[in-house]
């Protein structure tokens, strides 16, 4: 029963990391440190090794399947799966049509999360303060950089799904914004659509590096120097919110591979500033609303997390 239990909650938490893989800006990894999931992710993306390798091609799937932690791994990858395919429509129509409160939903989610986290930290000392206010700056930055040109080789194709993979697995950092910082975001959506297997499996071998080496970096961080890195992890979920600000104002333009106008730089507005720039309403009690739904949603996972901890 604490089997089905168990898997059932992942499958929850993977719907969660799906959902928000689906936003721009939001990271999956992100989730997964807030429903406590982070590092036994990391140890079982870890545990691909040597040894297990060996397994699957001795055709042991059952000794594979428990060496990498099978269970965890397929409920996770069901629950993402599920929220992509379910979701998408609905998360898109909300980005499209109610910006204000999806983001500030976000807002308070990534917020509130970063505190709890916090409170993991025993001993603060000058080097975690240090780490917290460099992720902050470090993830302001990323999130201020602007769309670039990139080369199209493939050796570039392979190191932007390299870079996006890590990106993923980080707290705060979207993997789908570096790629669009990278210029990779939509060549690997046309690669998708035209079937272009070759450029799709330079960029998939990409993320199978990035993900299996810097997996392993993160874990050997949080093992050697937990309260620094939780500090730097920390900080970067804080300093996305310069990302996920509810009121911005579009300051340039690009156009899409297929005609499209889409934004290309935009600039956060304090909400009686959106309304003056804007000339729309910035919906300031529907924001605070979903912002507070954000925490006490945060707070209830973290309730309930204890709950079953104790039980």
């Amino acid at each position: 029963m604490d089997f089905i239990r168990k898997n059932v909650l992942t499958y929850l938490k993977g719907m969660a990391m799906g959902a928000a893989d689906i936003v721009p800006g939001v990271s999956g990894g992100s989730i997964a440190l807030i429903t406590g999931i982070y590092e036994e992710l990391l140890r079982s993306i870890n545990s691909f090794n040597g040894e297990s390798l060996r397994l699957l091609l001795k055709f042991e799937f059952k000794a594979f399947f428990q060496a990498v932690n099978g269970a965890f791994l397929l409920s996770l990858l069901l629950g993402i799966m599920t929220s992509i395919f379910s979701l998408s429509k609905l998360i898109t129509y909300m980005m499209e049509e109610h910006p204000i409160p999806l983001w500030s939903f976000f807002c308070g989610l990534i917020l509130v999360s970063a505190f709890l986290i916090l409170k993991d930290i025993k001993k603060w000392s000058l080097g975690v303060v240090i780490a917290l206010i460099l992720g902050i700056i470090i993830a302001y930055w990323v999130t201020d950089l602007p769309p670039t040109t990139s080369p199209d080789a493939l050796w570039f194709t392979f190191v932007a799904g390299a870079i996006a993979i890590c990106a993923m697995i980080l707290p705060g950092i979207s993997g789908s914004f570096i790629l669009l910082i990278l210029g990779k975001y939509e060549p690997v959506l046309h690669a998708v659509s035209a079937r272009d297997f070759v450029t799709l499996g330079i960029f998939a071998l990409g993320c199978v590096v990035g993900l299996l080496s810097f997996s392993r970096v993160i874990s050997w961080l949080l093992k050697r120097y937990y309260s620094i890195t939780i500090g730097v992890l920390s900080g970067f979920m804080l300093g996305s919110i310069n990302k996920l600000w509810p009121w911005k104002i579009v300051t340039a333009y690009r156009t899409s591979s297929s005609g499209e106008e889409k934004p290309f730089l935009t600039e956060n507005l304090f909400p009686t500033s959106y309304l003056e720039q804007t000339g729309f309403e910035p919906k300031l009690m529907l924001a605070l609303s979903a912002f507070a739904f954000g925490i006490i949603l945060v707070v209830g996972i973290d309730r309930l997390a204890a709950y079953l901890k104790k039980s």
